[in-house]
């Protein structure tokens, strides 16, 4: 229940207006008071309330067109309409205009306390739908998955026949940062179930409690906090899906209802009584490997076949580095209008580092480097010096390892070397020299020169090489 709610009074009795006041005020609500439509109407707009009473008999401006008012201002403003004449067709219109219920006075203000409850759950699962709103406004599909590499084809080849399916449980497993929960997104977007909720829930994040409330819902009264029904995501997402990220790590006991919720297709609020049936597809992720915590007895052997039956395995980064440039270049174009910045491709040298490192952190990883690199470059081409440490030294060993005996002799006869010789010349002799010999590996270059690459560069520059 939404508790600190903003309602406004709209009455010509002082009497009702104060009594009304002072009892929502009790509540923990901000309550503001009108005598008029016009001021109604002011407050409103000044304020937003989140819910309206408003007397059907004011002086001027009557409650109907009232009503009508503010629900052209704004639609999602809950509106309780008051009469005193116990008149239906007057309640019928004032429904029609968008009112959300209506009471007849003289009313207790037990009847108050019931439609506050009432509305207070609306607007709960109101938010909590904007919310998923906001979650696929941007529709992921698996032309957002960047790669060519024969490895993703397949994947995404698989994926993408489990989702034309009726399936309706899908296991993703793969190292950290693979991107379970962009195929998941992927898997949602490209089935029928498109159009209806994509809920996603981290089982790692939550407390055990909280973890069940969430996923099952719970009665009113079912523990301490319980003063209002709550409906669980497997409710909120009837028809669509639910993404269960890092279900290895959920306990036993919600490991047994999970199970009941495949089995059965139904779910039961924790302290009730009643099977809700419900229709979802869920798609459950997990970096662990599953088959293990069967053997090791943490995870339950009968749930693990029941989540396999469709399995994908997205391959860690380093088991398909084709695509490593591919997905570089995209997270630069990402980034370069967030950060102003025009980087139009990666330098040669820098392309081998990133292609020689093993990315134990996978995609994710790769595109934090790729925003700490397009922040630090101040060129149009990326370059080393806006790398990570850790990648630029492990290439470093890697070349060092793999030829350390091939040091190029930079001795040498300069045709030019002769009495007359410039020393212009004799540098940049020296230089193309050293440049042929390292393969025109830059790093290495002006390693073997002993000057920074900045300086060799700036050399290559002036000797138009």
């Amino acid at each position: 229940m939404i508790k600190n709610l903003r309602i406004l009074i709209i009455d010509d009795e002082q009497l009702i207006r104060w009594s009304l006041e002072k009892h929502l005020s009790a509540q923990g609500h901000k309550v503001f008071t009108a005598e008029t439509g016009e001021e109604g109407i002011k407050i409103h707009g000044l304020h937003n309330p989140e819910v309206v009473f408003v007397d059907n008999k004011l002086p001027k401006m009557q409650g109907l067109d009232v009503i009508s008012k503010i629900k052209t201002t704004d639609e999602d403003t809950c509106v309780i309409f008051m009469t005193a004449y116990g008149s239906i067709e007057t309640a019928v219109k004032a429904m029609k205009l968008g009112a959300s219920d209506y009471v007849n006075k003289p009313f207790s203000l037990k009847e108050i306390d019931i439609l506050i409850e009432e509305i207070s759950g609306k607007l709960q699962i109101h938010k909590e739908l904007q919310v998923l709103r906001r979650q696929q406004k941007i529709a992921i599909t698996f032309d957002h998955i960047i790669g060519q590499s024969p490895e993703i084809k397949q994947v995404i080849q698989l994926a993408k026949k489990i989702a034309d399916t009726e399936a309706t449980t899908i296991l993703l497993l793969g190292e950290s940062g693979t991107g379970k929960d962009l195929f998941a997104k992927a898997i949602h977007n490209s089935s029928s179930r498109k159009d209806k909720p994509f809920v996603t829930i981290n089982c790692s994040s939550l407390p055990e409690t909280l973890l069940e409330s969430e996923l099952f819902g719970h009665e009113q009264g079912a523990f301490t906090d319980a003063k209002k029904l709550k409906k669980g995501f497997f409710e909120i997402a009837e028809g669509g899906t639910v993404f269960l990220d890092e279900i290895g790590e959920i306990n036993p006991t919600t490991q047994l209802k999970l199970l009941g919720v495949l089995e059965n297709r139904t779910v039961r609020r924790i302290g009730g009584s009643k099977d809700i049936p419900v229709e979802i597809r869920i798609i459950a992720a997990t970096n662990k490997d599953l088959k293990k915590t069967v053997e090791e007895k943490t995870f339950r052997e009968d749930l693990y076949y029941r989540l396999k039956v469709f399995q994908i395995t997205l391959p860690p980064l380093r088991e398909h580095k084709a695509d490593i440039l591919a997905m570089a270049e995209y997270f630069i174009s990402q980034f370069n209008p967030q950060f102003r910045k025009s980087i139009k491709s990666i330098a040669p040298e820098a392309q081998e580092m990133l292609k020689k490192y093993n990315w134990p952190g996978n995609t994710r990883e790769l595109r934090n480097v790729m925003e700490r690199a397009v922040i630090l470059e101040n060129s149009t081409i990326l370059q080393t010096e806006s790398l990570p440490g850790e990648i630029i030294s492990l290439y470093d060993e890697l070349l060092k390892r793999n030829k350390p005996h091939q040091i190029p002799d930079l001795t040498f006869e300069h045709e030019s070397a002769t009495e007359n010789a410039s020393l212009y010349e004799m540098e940049r002799q020296t230089i193309i020299h050293a440049l042929k010999k390292t393969n025109n590996n830059q790093t290495r270059a002006s390693k073997f020169l002993g000057i920074t690459r900045d300086t060799l560069r700036y050399k290559i520059k002036k000797y138009h090489l």
